[in-house]
């Protein structure tokens, strides 16, 4: 029997999704910074391409460092501590990079701003699994993924006027006062379930899960090793790779590529970055909506965040390639709306993925191994973009090299991905798998 929601569930989970939303959004604000502000920073400091480029890995190399920690971690305290703490350090990161005078103390305050936003997407995951069982995962987790698409669109636009009203330091030290105030209503609003005084009419939603979770465990040693001994978290990892390394390339350098190469303004990029942002903001509320119909259409949890994610690796695989190669400057941002609409897709099927592959007590563990190998791989990205700009004066071979990228993570989960993990206990068949749907599985 399916329990119904009451208002007052309804009330808690969706206001937990909105405190979520506002956190990922202050957090891209604050990973844009450094971007929109490369060629002041640069200049100011007098900084190469590849210098830059190494800036902009800093932070992703520690950020994938901090993920396996981090994970288990979060499953073991809960989201509301961990996150509030993360948000605490890298808004104190952040205000930092504003007072650097050299290439190395801005390194240093971007890799601690890695390390206090490592958190972020897994506890998000965390709570959204902490708060909705897995049928009804889809719609919360599309909206929040969105986030980081939201803060991608409107951090060009908002933060270059703050940028020329009162310079790049002053946009930092701003930015870094924002997730600070964010930080303190996070740690007076946010309940975790476990702390949260439930009806037994609202504990019968959670416990009423049609695809077997496993409640009430705690993770242990041999949970976390056992994950690494099965191919699905294999290919949730590795195919990580193909979106976050284009995800991190346009993050870095997308600002960069539209000034260098297609002659816009400072200005005219950050309001023209608008556009495929909008594009990425659709793709990542696409993922969660697709993924509940597909589940409704009696589709596996797995598979429906697997065809999204493929699809949406291969076609923006195309769509920078034609993006990079069209002649005209309205072409080339078309084309690049698309592959900004594709690997969103993509990403917020990926993370809908960890959160129905594993037991609610391992996700965070899942995401945490995801993000590690996934962040590492695509924190090359900036880096070797920096260097190919150098010495090609273009970027057309690093949207090439990121395409071919994509093309193999899709393969990657395509092959790898094929059952729920598990560890210590095992689940119920593959989370609620119907038999006759065993074709849309593979």
């Amino acid at each position: 029997m399916e329990h119904a929601r009451t208002k007052r569930l309804r009330r808690l989970q969706w206001s937990s999704v909105a405190l979520l939303v506002g956190m990922g959004i202050i957090n891209y604000f604050d990973r844009s910074t450094v971007s929109i502000a490369s060629h002041q920073i640069s200049t100011d400091l007098g900084l190469t391409a590849t210098q830059m480029g190494l800036i902009f890995s800093a932070f992703s190399w520690a950020y994938a460092f901090a993920q396996l920690p981090t994970g288990a971690l979060l499953d073991r305290t809960g989201a509301k501590v961990t996150l509030g703490l993360g948000l605490t350090a890298w808004s104190v990161a952040q205000a930092l990079c504003g007072l650097t005078s050299s290439m190395w103390q801005l390194l240093a305050a971007r890799a601690a701003l890695g390390v206090g936003e490592a958190p972020q997407y897994i506890g998000g995951v965390k709570a959204v699994s902490d708060w909705f069982i897995v049928k009804d995962r889809g719609l919360p987790t599309g909206i929040f993924l969105a986030s980081t698409t939201i803060g991608s669109m409107l951090a060009p636009p908002l933060l270059t006027l703050l940028m020329v009203a009162w310079g790049w330091r002053a946009m930092f030290v701003i930015m870094g006062v924002a997730g600070l105030v964010l930080a303190v209503i996070w740690f007076l609003s946010y309940r975790d379930r476990s702390s949260a005084s439930l009806s037994s009419e609202e504990r019968s939603y959670f416990a009423d899960d049609a695809y077997g979770q496993v409640e009430d465990l705690t993770i242990t040693a041999a949970d976390w090793r056992g994950l690494f001994k099965q191919s699905t978290t294999w290919g949730i990892a590795l195919g990580f790779i193909g979106v976050m390394y284009m995800v991190t390339l346009t993050l870095a350098w997308l600002p960069g590529y539209l000034e260098r190469e297609r002659s816009l303004s400072v200005v005219a990029t950050g309001w023209v970055l608008m556009i495929p942002y909008f594009f990425a903001t659709i793709g990542m509320f696409s993922s969660g909506y697709l993924a509940d119909r597909l589940v409704a259409g009696n589709w596996h949890p797995l598979a429906s965040r697997k065809l999204p994610l493929c699809l949406g690796l291969v076609g923006c695989a195309v769509f920078a390639i034609l993006a990079v190669l069209a002649e005209s400057t309205v072409a080339s941002i078309a084309y690049l709306s698309v592959a900004m609409f594709s690997v969103n897709l993509a990403g917020g099927s990926a993370w809908g993925l960890v959160s129905v592959a594993a037991p609610r007590h391992l996700v965070a563990s899942l995401g945490s191994i995801q993000n590690f190998i996934g962040f590492f791989g695509g924190a090359f990205a900036p880096f070797v973009t920096g260097w190919i700009v150098d010495k090609t004066q273009s970027f057309s071979a690093a949207f090439m090299i990121a395409a071919a990228i994509a093309c193999l993570s899709a393969l990657a989960y395509a092959t790898l991905v094929r059952r729920p993990v598990w560890a210590g206990v095992q689940p119920k068949p593959a989370f609620g798998y119907r038999p006759e749907r065993k074709a849309r599985l593979t």
